[in-house]
Parts: structure tokens; C-alpha cells; sequence
């Protein structure tokens, strides 16, 4: 590998055959593709069609960025490297990637949160739903949660970007993690790596616990009848399996002990958070959604029909 300098990292992906590294390039790819269409149509319809202005959907909306951004922030970069065989990552690039990394993660983990808000809003308070969920205020909520993911992004990524690396920097990884490079500079990150713990506790299981809360206890259980709690539930499911798959592996990853450390492990769990429930996000909370498939179906009409009248007129 010879000799490095701080502006060269390897990242390290799967130790698989040739065949199977194909395989995985290819349903990379295809989850990214899938990724894409069905995050960038919830945000052409919820930008197009008047009818889903409203609150919840602002807040998909805005998920769904989050998650064009983040899986596009890590597969363009995995997939070049499982192509070229190429593992270099120049250290700029490394802390642009683990900006964007911890911003989208930062952001989601508190849109989620908003969410599980307005669905309290929603079911609980019917009445008084568009009173609360004022434009203004829906706004500020989604704002703030970029905002404080920026900020908190670039605490982090300032902070990494002065540490010392040793020659041989390998990340165990298939892209610029945050406790990996901790665990590769030569400086002594102890205060941080306690430091970025006590955060991911606060901010994740805090997040988490507070969620959970509003989904079960005081949107479920605060309603007497069985088929009102049902329905809430109903309701809530598609929350519920987005919060345990994307806090799930968050909360293994960056609280384990060092002992602890497997690559494999480390990986699948990564790669579940960060490309499985990007490509799940539009399906659970969308595009089941009959709303969504009357805003396409009224779309695809209006260009139909848009067409057959410019048609009409040219001859």
C-alpha cells in the first residue's frame, strides 16, 4: 500500500468472491435506483399537487430528501469502489462524506420525532389539528431539524478533521464512519469518543423514548375504544417500523464495546439503516397511501389529456 498521508484513506468493503461481488454491485445498485424513484416521486408530488399541502406530508417530503441525500452521499462512491477496485477516499472527500453522514442522520432521527408529533396531533386532536399545525409552525419544526443536524454535522466534522492518522489508515468500512475514524487517528480521542457516546445516547435514545411515548401512550392508550385504538395503531405501524429499523442498528453500532467488533457485522447493520429504510420510507409511509395514488393518477390524467388537447390543436 506504501506510504500514505492524512489525505489518503483505504475503505474496506466485503471479503466475498468475485461472483458475489458482482451479485452485490448489481442489488446495490438496484436498491439505489428503487431508492430514488421512490423518494424523488413523493417529493415531485408533494411539491405539484395542491391537494398534499398539508403538514404530513410537508414532513415526508422533507424525509424523503433526507434520504435521496444520504444514500446518495455513500453508494455513488461504494459503488465506483466494488467496480474499480479502487478503496482510496481523499481525506476531504472523507469529511465532506461524513458531514452529509451525520447531518442525514441527525436530521432524520428529529423529522422523525415531528412526525410522530403530528400523527399524536392527528388522531388525538382532530379538531384542533390544523390549529396547532399551523403552516409557520410545521415549518419551523422541519427547519429545525436541518438546522440542528447541520450544526451538530459540523461540530463533529471540525472536530475529526484535526486528528492525526497513522499510515496505514484502513476503515473497516464502506464508508468515512464517524467511530472508525476516532478509532484510527493517533491522537488520543478518548474525551471525544466519550463525548460523541454521550451524545448518541441523549440524542437517539432520548429521541427514541420520546417517540415511542407519544406513539404508544398517548395516541393509542388515550383511546377508550378498541376499534379507535385499532385504528391509531394502524396509523402508527408504518412509524413504528421506520423508528425500531433505523434506531435499531444506530443504537448497536455506536454504543458497543470495543470487544464487541465485528466488520462483517459492523457492515450489515450499517447497510440496513442506511440503504434498506431510505428504500422502505416511500412505500411505509407513502405509497400505500391513497392520497399519493390519486395525486398520481390525477397527474398522469392532466398529461394525458394535456397531450390529446395539444394534439387536437396542431391539426
Amino acid at each position: 500500500m506504501g506510504r500514505l498521508s492524512k489525505h489518503d484513506l483505504y475503505l474496506v468493503d466485503f471479503s466475498m468472491s468475485s461472483l458475489a461481488q458482482h451479485a452485490l454491485t448489481l442489488g446495490i445498485g438496484i436498491i439505489y435506483l428503487t431508492t430514488l424513484l421512490g423518494n424523488l416521486t413523493i417529493i415531485f408530488l408533494v411539491c405539484f399537487v395542491q391537494k398534499l399541502h398539508t403538514p404530513m406530508y410537508f414532513f415526508l417530503c422533507n424525509l424523503a430528501i433526507i434520504d435521496v441525500t444520504s444514500i446518495s452521499n455513500i453508494v455513488p462512491k461504494l459503488l465506483f469502489i466494488t467496480i474499480t477496485q479502487d478503496h482510496r477516499i481523499g481525506f476531504s472527500c472523507c469529511m465532506m462524506q461524513l458531514f452529509f453522514f451525520v447531518l442525514c442522520a441527525d436530521a432524520e432521527i428529529f423529522m422523525l420525532t415531528s412526525m410522530a408529533y403530528d400523527r399524536y396531533v392527528a388522531v388525538c386532536k382532530p379538531l384542533h389539528y390544523y390549529t396547532i399545525m399551523r403552516k409557520n409552525v410545521y415549518i419551523v419544526m422541519a427547519a429545525s431539524c436541518w438546522i440542528l443536524g447541520a450544526l451538530n454535522s459540523l461540530l463533529h466534522t471540525l472536530l475529526t478533521s484535526v486528528l492525526q492518522f497513522c499510515n496505514s489508515s484502513d476503515i473497516n468500512n464502506f464508508f468515512c464512519d464517524l467511530n472508525l475514524l476516532l478509532d484510527l487517528s493517533t491522537t488520543d480521542t478518548k474525551k471525544l469518543k466519550i463525548f460523541v457516546f454521550l451524545e448518541i445516547c441523549f440524542i437517539i435514545l432520548a429521541q427514541l423514548t420520546l417517540t415511542i411515548s407519544i406513539i404508544i401512550f398517548s395516541v393509542i392508550l388515550n383511546i377508550r375504544s378498541s376499534s379507535g385504538r385499532m385504528k391509531a395503531f394502524s396509523s402508527c405501524t408504518s412509524h413504528l417500523i421506520t423508528v425500531i429499523l433505523f434506531y435499531g442498528p444506530s443504537i448497536i453500532l455506536y454504543t458497543k464495546t470495543e470487544s464487541e467488533d465485528s466488520k462483517e457485522q459492523d457492515m450489515l447493520l450499517s447497510m440496513l439503516y442506511l440503504f434498506v429504510v431510505p428504500m422502505m420510507n416511500p412505500l411505509v409511509y407513502s405509497l400505500r397511501n391513497k392520497d399519493i395514488w390519486k395525486a398520481i393518477d390525477v397527474l398522469i390524467n392532466k398529461t394525458i389529456l394535456g397531450g390529446c388537447c395539444q394534439v387536437v390543436m396542431d391539426h
